[in-house]
């Protein structure tokens, strides 16, 4: 929010057009503009937004473990990404956001189970969440887990779950429901189709987690929010702690990372299938920058293709 404020400088009054930003750490800013009159405070926002944007990124750059990046202007594309979501949401009036966020877990949703194959159409999946109705020639596990999923798409959304072990249970026993699915951590053996990784064996999976959300709690100040993201993604997949739904529960994570910090969600794509299970074998094989790259690029395809072309067209 832009407010007035003078100031006196060798008996002459001056109005400055301010900006109040905080930091990560807590630390307030505030950016400051001489203008005329009030007239010109409509005109500045582009203006703040990008002061506001270089100053996140000098922050992101000084502040959190470096990491591999498509050009050296990233961390600040990234941040007005950021500035350009949260002005997106706070221009809509109720029901276009709604209508957007609706949209989002439509697309979602699809995709992420697509990616595990699931053979509902993107039509059918938005039938099955607005119609709550049941697709002809469709099992009913693809139905149920496409009406879960939404349930948890949309509390991502409304910032109302965390990383830790309540929420990722919580998460799994909301997408698993109806489905004959046990609920809680493995109690045998899972493998990962294709890949040559031997994920946690079930009676270490508790303690595995735990360090987990240890190793989550000890970083998410010291790595910028997407590489948190690429990380968690990457390690709990490698524990694969659950009888089924890890790959969607896992992507559910890297939402959960970026919309409390602020960032757009972002969403793989069943295309991009190949290229998503490569980055996470590179991971596999500690070399976690194909993923952060991975994961770069699909939050700057969503954001340019589903948020501001929505943005656009309203």
């Amino acid at each position: 929010m832009v407010y007035l404020s003078t100031k006196r400088i060798k008996g002459r009054e001056y109005i400055y057009a301010v900006r109040s930003i905080r930091l990560p750490d807590g630390r307030a800013l505030k950016l400051a503009k001489r203008v005329r009159d009030s007239k010109e405070v409509p005109l500045l926002k582009g203006f703040f937004d990008e002061k506001q944007a270089k100053l996140l990124a000098e922050y992101a750059g000084k502040h959190y473990i470096p990491f591999k990046l498509p050009d050296e202007n990233a961390l600040e594309k990234m941040e007005r990404m950021r500035l350009e979501y949260k002005n997106i949401l706070s221009s809509l009036p109720p029901n276009q956001s709604k209508d957007l966020f609706d949209r989002f877990t439509t697309n979602f949703t699809y995709e992420s189970n697509a990616l595990e194959g699931n053979s509902l159409t993107l039509k059918d999946v938005a039938i099955v969440i607005f119609e709550n109705a049941v697709i002809d020639g469709k099992s009913l596990r693809e139905i149920y887990e496409t009406r879960n999923s939404r349930e948890v798409v949309d509390l991502i959304l409304k910032k109302k779950l965390r990383v830790g072990e309540k929420d990722v249970l919580k998460m799994h026993s909301i997408l698993i429901r109806d489905m004959g699915i046990k609920e809680g951590y493995k109690t045998l053996p899972n493998y990962i189709h294709g890949r040559e990784l031997a994920t946690t064996a079930p009676e270490t999976v508790p303690e595995a987690m735990n360090c987990l959300f240890s190793w989550f709690k000890e970083n998410q100040n010291v790595m910028h929010p997407l590489q948190l993201a690429a990380h968690l993604h990457g390690r709990f997949e490698k524990i694969h702690p659950f009888e089924d739904g890890n790959g969607r529960v896992g992507r559910f994570l890297i939402n959960v990372v970026l919309v409390n910090t602020g960032y757009p969600p972002l969403i793989i794509r069943k295309t991009q299938r190949v290229s998503y299970f490569n980055v996470l074998e590179d991971f596999d094989r500690r070399r976690p920058s194909s993923l952060e790259l991975f994961l770069v690029k699909r939050l700057k395809e969503t954001h340019n293709k589903f948020f501001k072309i929505y943005a656009k067209y309203i």
